[in-house]
Formats: structure tokens, sequence, C-alpha cells
């Protein structure tokens, strides 16, 4: 199986604790979970990295990933397989749902990087995001406010779907 790390931030807890489950999942060790305000950008260990985040107030990356979206702006990632996640409000903040991870996307695309776990829209309830590409949300979103019984479920089948291509 694929070396595999996993760089959130999180403020609330919320992206932490998906990151813990998403982990879990795959059997990654926790010393290959990385808080983004204590991590390097070195990516040499992994074949596979996810990138996790919550969206906060109007569309923001976490706080911690306004200075580490830099660093993975100048990364290395060709050849490697990234997957994206993350947590965000469908109904306090419909029109800016998930938008962290459209700014992460924004930062790996054209790196020679292969993203895989886009999910369907369906079954979500929202206005507009910036995570939807081609019709897909470009990762797993969790809204831990509002569809706190879905948390499990959508995680799970996001594993699984990950095991299949990674």
């Amino acid at each position: 199986m694929s070396k595999i790390g996993i760089y959130y931030g999180s403020t609330t807890g919320n992206t932490q604790e998906v990151a813990e489950e998403v982990a879990k999942g795959l059997g990654v060790s926790n010393t290959d979970l990385h808080d983004v305000a204590k991590a390097n950008a070195d990516y040499s260990a992994y074949d596979v990295i996810l990138f996790g985040s919550s969206t906060l107030g109007f569309g923001d990356l976490q706080d911690d990933w306004d200075s580490y979206i830099d660093k993975v702006k100048s990364a290395d990632l060709k050849g490697k397989t990234v997957a994206l996640f993350g947590c965000g409000d469908s109904s306090s903040y419909s029109d800016t749902f998930g938008d962290a991870l459209g700014k992460i996307y924004d930062a790996i695309k054209g790196k020679g990087c292969t993203l895989v776990g886009k999910v369907a829209t369906e079954g979500y309830t929202y206005d507009s995001s910036e995570a939807v590409v081609d019709g897909q949300f470009i990762g797993l979103l969790i809204d831990n406010d509002n569809e706190s019984e879905l948390t499990d479920q959508r995680i799970s089948l996001w594993v699984e779907d990950l095991k299949k291509v990674i």
C-alpha cells in the first residue's frame, strides 16, 4: 500500500476529528498525521497526501492554512496522489460552503499531482462552492453543524473510495 501523509488545519477540532477518522480508516499512523500549524512541506516520504481544512467565515481558509498554503504552492508534488477534505457550514454560509477546498485545489493544480477523492454534490444543501469543479466536490466535505448524522457515513464511503485508487 502507498505511504500516506495527512495534513490538516483545525480551529474548532472538527477537521482534526475528520482527519483522525480518515487516518484510522486508511490505517495511517499518528506519526503521519500533521497539523499544518506545526508541519513542514516536505512530502518526499509520501506517495499519497491528503490535505484538510475547514472553511471559516465567508469562504476563508482555516487560520493555520493562511501561511501554510504558500508552502504547498512551492512544494514539489509531481507524481504524488492528492485528496482533499474539509468542514464547513452549509446553512449559515451556504454561498461559500467548502470554499477552502477550492483554494487548496487552486494551489495544487498544475503541479503534476493526481487528484482523487471527488464527491458527488447530491445530498448536500448549499448555494455555491469553490469546491465544485466539473459538477463534483473536489474532495470530501463534512458539515458537523447541520448534518452531523451523515458524517460517519460520508467519511466511511470516501475512505472506501480512496482505498480503490491509492
